[in-house]
C-alpha cells in the first residue's frame, strides 16, 4: 500500500464509500446513507456480505424479509426524508434481485433516490452457469440484472474493480441531483467482490452533498410574470417538488401575497396546510369539488413541482377554458415543458420567491379568493357528511378514514398508503396540516408498498405517529415486513380495511360497462370460499391485532393502541362498492367499441362524450 492508495476488496471500498458521505439535516450533519438493507445470498454473502459485517457498529445493516418489500422501505424511507437521505439495499442474483426491479419502478416513476447492489454472474465466466444465472443463447453479456437498466436512472455493472470509481462518482451525482434523482443501480458481479485492488485514497474522504438549488433564467421569469399578471384566473398546482424542495413556507406567502388558491397533487398533498383558507385540496380524478371546479375555470395553472401525471388533469379534460396557458415551474425541463408550458426552470422554492419578487404588489382578483372560499365551505360541508360515523355493517372506506382522523388525526401523524380504493378517497377527505403528513405511493400506485413503506417512514420520522392505511388485496400480496417492523421495534399503526376483493377495481369495471368479475372473492373461480383472519396472521408475525365490528369500536381500538408497544393492526370489514361521489373527475379508461352487451356500449357512449373535453397535446 502507498501513501496514495488503500488496498481493499471492492465491496470493503463500496462500503467504506458510503459510510464517508455525508449531508446536513437541520444544522446536524448526517451520514447520507441510513444503512444498508441486506438479504444474503451466494451472490454477495460472502464479498458485500463481510464488507457490512466488518462496519456494523458504525452503519447499520438490516434484514428483511423480502427484497421488494425491504426496497420499498428504502424508497419510503427517501420519501420521508424529503431526499435529504436514502438508503442501499443488496441482494443474491437471479430471484434475489429480480425481486428489487418492481420496487425500482417505484423509485424511478416517484424520482426517489436509492442504491440497488444486486449481485451478478461471475465476470470471469469459469463457473458459468453458476446457480440462478440467465443464460442468453444468442448474448453472452445478458444477465438478470439487465431488468433494471428501464427502471434505473443510472445503472452500471463493475466487471473490473478500477470501475467502481467512477461508478460510484455517478451514482453520488444521481441520487443527490434534483433533476436526475432516482435508483441507482450498480450490479456487482460475484468475484469481482470479492478482488482487492489498490483504491485512492481520495475516494474516502468525506464529502458533504449540499441541495442544489438552481434557478432560473432571467427572460423566463420575465416572462412567467408577464403571463401571470395578465391572467384573470389563475391557479396553483402543487407537486411533490414543492416538498422535496423545502418550499412549503415559501408556497403559502405566494398564495397568500398574490391571492391565487392552491390545489395539490398526490405527491404534492401536505404542501400547504389544508386549514388554510385558500387550499382547494385534491386535484382532478380524485379531487375535491373545489379544486376541480376552479381548475374548470382556469386560465392559467402555476404548476410548481409536478409531472402533471393524468389523475391531476382528469387525462387532460379538466382544464376548460378556451384560452389555458400552463406555467411550468419544476428544477426539470422535462416537466416544465410538457404540453406546450410556459416553462420557469428553477428550484420550487428559489423559483417561487423570485416570481413573487417579479409580480411585486400584484395580486389576482378579490374575487378568485372570495369564490375559492365559497366552494371551500361547500366541500368541507360534503366531506364531513361522507366521513361522518355511521352504524352500517360495513361502513365506506371514507367513514373508516374519518374514525382514523377523529382518533390519531394530530399533527405529529404520518398517514402511509399507497394503491387500491382508499388514496382516492384520502386524497379528498385527509387533511394534512403540516409538510409531509401525507404520505402515499401513486406514481406507481405499487399494491404491496404499505406495509413496507410504513416501516421506512418509522425509520425517517421516529418520532411521527405512523398510521398505515391498507386494502385486504394489498396486506396479501406483500405483508412481511410486519415482523421487520415488530424485529426493529418500529411501531406503527396498520388499519386493515377488508372488502374481500380488489374493490376499487371491481367498481371500474362496473364503470366501464363490465360486471363484476375475478376482483371480489365472491366472483373470482372457487370451490371454497376463503375466511381469512386477518388479526390472527398479524399476530402470528408479531403484531399486536384485533378485529373490530364497527366504527365506533374502531375509534375505541385506535385510541387504545397508542399504549401498545409494538405494531399493531386493526382489521375493519367495509363496503367493496360505497364511494364518495362527492368531488371526482373523469378518467380515461377506453372502454370497448364494440361489445353485445348493452352496458358496454352505453359506457363506451359516455366515454365518447367525455373524450370530446380533452385537450389536445400540444
Amino acid at each position: 500500500m502507498s501513501a496514495s492508495t488503500v488496498r481493499l476488496t471492492v465491496s470493503q471500498a463500496l462500503v467504506r464509500f458510503m459510510t464517508r458521505q455525508m449531508t446536513v439535516v437541520d444544522g446536524e450533519t448526517l451520514s447520507i446513507f441510513a444503512g444498508c438493507w441486506a438479504i444474503f445470498g451466494h451472490g454477495n454473502v460472502a464479498g458485500i456480505g463481510e464488507a457490512l459485517h466488518q462496519v456494523k457498529d458504525s452503519f447499520p445493516t438490516y434484514r428483511a424479509h423480502n427484497e421488494q418489500g425491504m426496497a420499498h422501505a428504502a424508497i419510503a424511507f427517501a420519501k420521508a426524508s424529503f431526499r435529504r437521505r436514502f438508503m442501499a439495499c443488496t441482494t443474491s442474483i437471479g430471484p434475489g434481485a429480480l425481486n428489487l426491479v418492481t420496487a425500482a419502478g417505484v423509485a424511478h416513476v416517484n424520482r426517489l433516490p436509492v442504491l440497488f447492489l444486486p449481485g451478478d454472474v461471475f465476470a470471469n465466466r469459469l463457473p458459468d452457469p453458476v446457480l440462478q444465472q440467465i443464460e442468453h443463447f444468442s448474448d453472452g453479456t445478458v444477465a438478470a440484472t439487465d431488468c433494471f437498466r428501464p427502471v434505473s436512472k443510472y445503472f452500471d455493472r463493475i466487471q473490473r474493480p478500477e470501475q467502481l470509481v467512477p461508478a460510484l462518482q455517478r451514482a453520488m451525482q444521481v441520487l443527490t441531483d434534483p433533476v436526475d434523482c432516482g435508483p441507482v443501480t450498480l450490479a456487482l458481479c460475484q468475484d469481482v467482490q470479492a478482488e482487492a485492488y489498490d483504491f485512492p485514497e481520495s475516494l474516502f474522504e468525506e464529502r458533504v452533498w449540499a441541495v442544489r438549488r438552481p434557478r432560473p433564467d432571467e427572460d423566463e421569469l420575465a416572462a412567467a410574470a408577464l403571463r401571470l399578471r395578465e391572467a384573470a384566473r389563475p391557479l396553483i398546482v402543487a407537486g411533490g417538488g414543492v416538498l422535496y424542495s423545502g418550499a412549503s413556507d415559501a408556497l403559502t406567502r405566494f398564495a397568500e401575497r398574490h391571492g391565487i388558491p392552491v390545489a395539490v397533487t398526490q405527491a404534492g398533498k401536505s404542501a400547504i396546510d389544508e386549514t388554510n383558507d385558500l387550499a382547494l385540496g385534491a386535484i382532478g380524478v380524485t379531487g375535491t369539488s373545489a379544486a376541480n371546479a376552479l381548475a374548470a375555470d382556469a386560465d392559467l395553472i402555476l404548476a410548481v413541482g409536478t409531472r402533471l401525471q393524468d389523475f391531476t388533469t382528469g387525462s387532460w379534460s379538466l382544464f376548460r377554458a378556451e384560452r389555458l396557458t400552463v406555467l411550468g415551474l419544476n428544477v426539470a425541463p422535462y416537466d416544465a415543458r410538457k404540453r406546450g408550458s410556459l416553462p420557469l426552470v428553477a428550484d420550487a422554492r428559489v423559483g417561487l420567491e423570485l416570481l413573487s419578487d417579479a409580480l411585486g404588489s400584484w395580486t389576482a382578483a378579490p374575487a378568485l379568493a372570495e369564490r375559492a372560499r365559497e366552494q371551500r365551505a361547500r366541500w368541507l360541508e360534503a366531506a364531513g357528511a361522507a366521513l361522518a360515523a355511521s352504524n352500517a355493517e360495513r361502513p365506506s372506506d371514507a367513514q373508516v378514514i374519518g374514525a382514523v382522523a377523529r382518533a390519531r388525526g394530530g399533527p405529529d401523524t404520518v398517514l402511509v398508503c399507497a394503491a387500491g380504493g382508499l388514496p382516492g378517497e384520502l386524497h379528498k377527505l385527509w387533511m394534512p396540516t403540516r409538510p409531509g403528513g401525507y404520505h402515499l405511493e401513486y406514481g406507481f400506485s405499487c399494491m404491496g408498498y404499505e406495509i413496507a413503506g410504513g416501516l421506512g417512514v418509522t425509520m425517517a420520522r421516529p418520532e411521527a405517529d405512523v398510521v398505515v392505511m391498507v386494502g385486504d388485496g394489498s396486506y396479501l400480496m406483500l405483508n412481511s415486513e410486519l415482523a421487520t417492523s415488530v424485529m426493529l421495534g418500529r411501531k406503527m399503526t396498520v388499519v386493515l380495511l377488508d372488502n374481500r376483493g380488489y374493490g376499487c377495481i371491481n367498481r371500474l369495471q362496473r364503470a366501464c360497462g363490465g360486471e363484476s368479475f375475478n376482483n371480489l372473492l365472491d366472483d373470482c373461480a372457487h370451490e371454497v370460499m376463503p375466511e381469512i383472519d386477518f388479526a390472527a396472521h398479524a399476530r402470528s408475525l408479531g403484531a399486536v391485532a384485533e378485529t373490530v365490528a364497527s366504527i365506533a369500536d374502531l375509534e375505541s381500538a385506535l385510541h387504545a393502541s397508542r399504549a401498545n408497544d409494538r405494531t399493531t393492526v386493526i382489521v375493519i370489514g367495509t363496503d367493496p362498492l360505497a364511494t364518495t361521489e362527492a368531488g371526482g373527475h373523469w378518467w380515461d379508461v377506453a372502454v370497448p367499441e364494440t361489445s353485445e352487451r348493452a352496458e358496454v356500449v352505453r359506457a363506451r357512449e359516455a366515454y365518447e362524450a367525455q373524450r370530446r373535453f380533452q385537450r389536445a397535446v400540444t
